[in-house]
């Protein structure tokens, strides 16, 4: 099984069986799901009206819809991480402990790079890279670095220090370091997210790595599961064990707000904002309740698309295929479109450039459209990617000998 970004592909070897077929095939299809899913944030992000206003989970401003546009991609990255911790175990079934160990290191050290040149200049569109954002793609990063080493450690206890970090982390959060300097920089990339001036640059630490790392650790464990024995009924039942006990836990922790996240729900206007502020739980950094949320309907997904794909089924999961080709275009092409868009609002696109990794920032009053012109030009980004996704699916399957492509 060929690895490609950052999760495992459906390329397969002749001997494995059509039922493994469909078992990798509800792997790409969940995502594609998640992958289709974040372009709507990052749309959103571009083109909603009041996308740098106000928080779009917030429940003094924000509308049922907007809320849910928003939430729903709170799946992505969790997906995202706990898959290519999948990826790392699959790949290791056709390597050595030191190879495997070399390609997450280097994967992982390539992804850091990206993350702060490439995918930066995405964003900005702006060569000088004023602002270093260490988010989504430096969690994976850091995550495939730290498993490079974990993978020299006894299977069982990998799994426990994933569910410490994931389910321990918490604990931390009522530790602050108030003085600036190295510390409170060092404590920011571990757990709590910060903005700060290194050598002149701007660095935004958005995605503190301690619980991405551990859930990286729980993939790699979960990869088990899917190796060529095991038995495709028995792995359903521990799908469905897994993420029913996630989704129940949840529940339980949340509804007492015993422990779990930092930003406790409570009563709200209506029964429907009471339900948001109940299932509103912290991203950054991830907290147990958020991972709950996330990854337990995620497991059930595979639990239950573990079938021959449909032709919608078919078509979604090009986009899992290659999922970091597809980020690194997707970003470039909404950001080019929200550029057009912004003259047809009379407002100078380079404000809007300049603003983008300023919250809320009131220069941008004027820019953006309705919620449904978001949806719409969601439809069009994901729909004319296609073509270009299914064509490098097709040149990564004919060219498996050229290793270069695993780290693309």
């Amino acid at each position: 099984m060929q690895v490609v970004a950052t999760l495992p592909s459906t390329d397969m070897p002749a001997e494995i069986t059509s039922k493994q077929a469909f078992r990798i095939g509800s792997i790409d299809l969940l995502r594609g799901t998640v992958m289709i899913i974040m372009a709507l944030d990052h749309v959103r992000d571009y083109f909603h009206a009041d996308s740098f206003m106000y928080d779009p989970l917030d429940l003094e401003k924000t509308s049922p819809f907007l809320f849910f546009t928003r939430w729903i991609t709170h799946f992505c990255a969790p997906v995202f991480v706990f898959l290519a911790g999948t990826s790392g175990f699959l790949s290791g079934q056709k390597k050595t402990k030191k190879e495997l160990c070399w390609f997450l290191l280097t994967r992982g050290l390539w992804l850091i790079i990206l993350e702060c040149t490439v995918i930066n200049f995405a964003w900005a569109f702006n060569i000088s890279l004023p602002m270093i954002p260490l988010t989504v793609i430096w969690a994976l990063g850091i995550g495939m670095v730290s498993l490079s080493v974990l993978i020299f450690l006894p299977r069982s206890l990998i799994l426990v220090i994933g569910i410490i970090l994931v389910g321990g982390h918490n604990l931390l959060d009522p530790i602050h370091v108030q003085e600036e300097g190295p510390k409170k920089f060092f404590w920011s990339l571990l757990h709590e997210p910060g903005m700060f001036v290194v050598g002149g640059k701007n660095i935004f630490v958005g995605y503190p790595v301690i619980s991405w790392i551990g859930l990286m650790a729980l993939g790699y464990s979960f990869g088990q599961l899917y190796t060529p024995r095991f038995d495709a009924q028995k792995r359903k039942r521990i799908l469905i064990i897994m993420g029913v006990s996630a989704i129940f836990l949840f529940i339980i922790l949340r509804s007492f707000n015993i422990y779990g996240d930092s930003a406790h729900w409570s009563k709200q206007s209506s029964p429907l904002f009471s339900f948001f502020s109940f299932i509103k739980t912290t991203k950054y950094p991830p907290s147990l309740l958020y991972m709950l949320m996330t990854i337990g309907p995620a497991l059930l997904f595979l639990a239950f698309t573990e079938r021959p794909l449909s032709r919608l089924g078919r078509i979604v999961s090009v986009y899992g295929r290659v999922p970091f080709f597809y980020y690194l275009l997707h970003i470039y092409i909404i950001h080019l479109l929200a550029m057009f868009a912004a003259e047809f609002s009379n407002k100078d696109w380079t404000d809007m450039i300049i603003s983008f990794w300023v919250s809320f920032d009131p220069q941008l009053q004027g820019y953006g459209f309705d919620l449904w012109v978001t949806y719409a030009v969601w439809i069009v980004v994901v729909v004319g990617l296609y073509p270009l996704c299914k064509w490098y699916d097709r040149y990564k399957t004919n060219n498996r000998h050229k290793k270069w492509l695993s780290y693309l």
